[in-house]
């Protein structure tokens, strides 16, 4: 645990001393490292250009004018340990390219140790085609031999990307090992690494873990929902949780998902195990992770852009029989009883984390509640939208006096058609309510809160409450006739790199720095340009009858890996390509949409786990 200033400086000017000293300053203020983070690394560019006459790397003589030795010293005092950076190539990754250890590693290794670095990240640049399984083992004697000469142990991180397999080589070579190329601060990027890590549970533990990159929470990319997914998967995939944003400028919000001590538990539970998934369908995910007192930690994880009800049991996370158990809820910091079942209706993106154990007290605790939401989440301004809201008892004993509420926007009509109270619910039964929503007539196109709440009692009398919280779209009706899907808005958009485009492709990381879309040498004037994993979602309002388009791996990305391209209406695949490469042409998508409420366009990477692909819908287009 600790921290790493890629993710918010990479090169930049405010990367110097000051800033290093002032990470170990917070750590200490803001109870980071009460916490358990421990390790201030310094990333890519601190040192000079070149090597000295000697041979040996000198840091920058404007961001660290005192040395590294000065700034370790600092970090020491403040009872912290330090890392650095290098790459098992001739230079780093840096367009400047700064010194590489390859063919220096002994006399590397030794100036880390004399400076009193604690921690040293290994990357992959530059490598002159030199085995991988060579140059990583090199540096491992290296720092062996260097840690026997000053007694200082240095961790030691592999950052080859995954190109090589390290989980199925590297233990005993470090202590962990990237599984991925870089994350980035995109819904889309963070999603695609954690489902290339999720499948290696079984290579990882203490000593040798699994590394799916940097945390991205709080630098600005992504919602504080799905800071919370972030932080809550690498904390079940025992991942290390090295901070990526600057702390001197972070918001409160972004402090309390980093300092959730609850959270971080199951991230540096002594057994050391790995999260497991337990189930996966249409974007519902069940984790979970054994824990050494015997209880389980379940993550219900929702990838998709709508809330979705997401369920397992005690007994599938694979606790003993009981008659009731614990359900500790470890974003709310709130303790419930449950039967067995563990299930919630999971926001859009978001991640429910419990931890669930077998606990004799169990009727000390109140009922835990699935408190539910289904019926459409799009409606045309003035026109009535209608919903059901589902309260569910899950535990033991009863739920009394329960009330569920449903709120809207502001000038929203909200009402209830059926009852929303209930005396009294037995184990297992569920209150059911109808409710009408109108928006008002000048809303505009867009998003709108909803929120539902449910207070109600325990058998003995305790007060409890759940809640969730959904949107609503006001949305515009699809034109008559034929459309281009780049000209009419979306109700919905993700991105594994940048934006999704409107008639261009997705160029790089900024919004409107795309090219005109060209798939296999032809150019096309219209379409969206997307990069897998991607998702566009729009409203068809039952108006449509067909989509079709023109689909590959954009020209700008040539050579690297794989995609597919889906269409789904109302949540069902309606049509899909084969596996797609550069080396592919364009081609031809065409889907029946009769009737569809909504249709979303999907593209994936094929399974391949490759980040470098975008991929154009050209030509794309409603009938309607």
């Amino acid at each position: 645990m600790g921290f790493n200033n890629w993710n918010s400086t990479q090169c930049g000017a405010e990367f110097n001393e000051d800033m290093v000293k002032g990470m170990a300053d917070l750590f200490v203020s803001k109870g980071l490292k009460e916490a358990g983070y421990e390790y201030v690394n310094l990333d890519d560019c601190w040192a000079r250009p070149e090597r000295d006459t000697e041979g040996k790397l000198v840091p920058h003589p404007e961001r660290f004018p005192h040395g590294i030795k000065a700034v370790a010293d600092y970090v020491h005092s403040k009872g912290l340990k330090i890392g650095i950076y290098t790459s098992a190539g001739t230079k780093t990754c840096d367009r400047i390219g700064f010194p590489g250890a390859l063919g220096h590693e002994e006399s590397d290794a030794r100036q880390f140790a004399g400076w009193g670095i604690d921690y040293l990240k290994y990357d992959n640049c530059n490598n002159q085609g030199i085995d991988a399984k060579q140059r990583y083992r090199t540096m491992r004697d290296a720092l062996k031999k260097a840690s026997g000469a000053t007694g200082r142990e240095i961790v030691y991180s592999i950052c080859e990307w995954g190109e090589n397999k390290p989980w199925e080589w590297a233990e005993g070579v470090g202590q962990l090992w990237r599984t991925t190329g870089d994350i980035s601060d995109t819904w889309g990027s963070m999603l695609n690494i954690a489902k290339q890590n999720l499948p290696l549970a079984r290579y990882a533990g203490p000593g040798h873990w699994n590394d799916p990159d940097m945390l991205e929470v709080g630098n600005g990319g992504m919602t504080d929902t799905e800071y919370r997914s972030h932080f809550s998967l690498w904390s079940i995939m025992a991942a290390p949780l090295l901070i990526g944003t600057d702390l001197r400028k972070a918001t409160p919000e972004t402090y309390e998902i980093l300092e959730n001590r609850e959270v971080i538990a199951v991230d540096q539970d002594p057994l050391g195990k790995q999260g497991e998934v337990l189930s996966t369908k249409d974007g519902r995910w069940v984790i979970a992770k054994e824990m050494k007192d015997g209880s389980r930690a379940i993550a219900l994880f929702n990838e998709t852009d709508q809330p979705q009800h997401i369920s397992t049991t005690a007994a599938a996370a694979g606790l003993p029989e009981a008659e009731a158990y614990r359900l500790r809820d470890l974003w709310q910091h709130r303790s419930y009883q449950t039967a067995g079942a563990v299930s919630a209706t999971v926001p859009a993106h978001g991640t429910v984390l419990y931890r669930v154990s077998a606990d004799r007290k169990w009727a000390s605790y109140p009922p835990a509640a699935d408190l539910g939401l289904k019926g459409t989440s799009m409606t045309e301004a003035t026109s009535p939208a209608t919903l059901d809201t589902a309260f569910t008892n899950l535990g033991r004993g009863a739920a009394r006096s329960v009330k569920v509420q449903l709120t809207g926007a502001a000038g929203w009509s909200v009402g209830a058609t059926s009852p929303s109270r209930a005396t009294s619910l037995g184990s297992g039964r569920t209150l059911t309510t109808h409710w009408r929503l109108t928006p008002p007539a000048d809303a505009e196109p867009g998003a709108y809160d909803l929120k539902v709440g449910a207070d109600y009692r325990s058998p003995r009398g305790a007060k409890a409450r759940t809640a969730l919280s959904s949107t609503v779209h006001v949305v515009v009706a699809p034109p008559a006739g034929g459309s281009s899907a780049g000209d009419v808005p979306w109700v919905s958009a993700s991105n594994g790199w940048g934006p999704v485009e409107r008639n261009t492709s997705v160029g790089e990381e900024a919004a409107g720095d795309g090219h005109p879309l060209t798939i296999g040498g032809t150019t096309y004037a219209k379409g969206l340009g997307a990069h897998a994993p991607s998702e566009v979602t729009y409203y068809t309002g039952g108006r449509c009858e067909t989509f079709t388009a023109q689909v590959g791996v954009d020209d700008e990305k040539a050579a690297v890996g794989t995609v597919t391209f889906e269409v789904w209406a109302d949540g069902r695949k309606v049509a899909s390509t084969a596996t797609l490469t550069t080396a592919d042409s364009a081609e031809t998508v065409s889907a029946k949409i009769d009737g569809a409420m909504s249709v979303r366009l999907v593209v994936t990477d094929a399974g391949d786990g490759n980040n470098s692909d975008h991929a154009d819908w050209a030509d794309a287009g409603f009938s309607c």
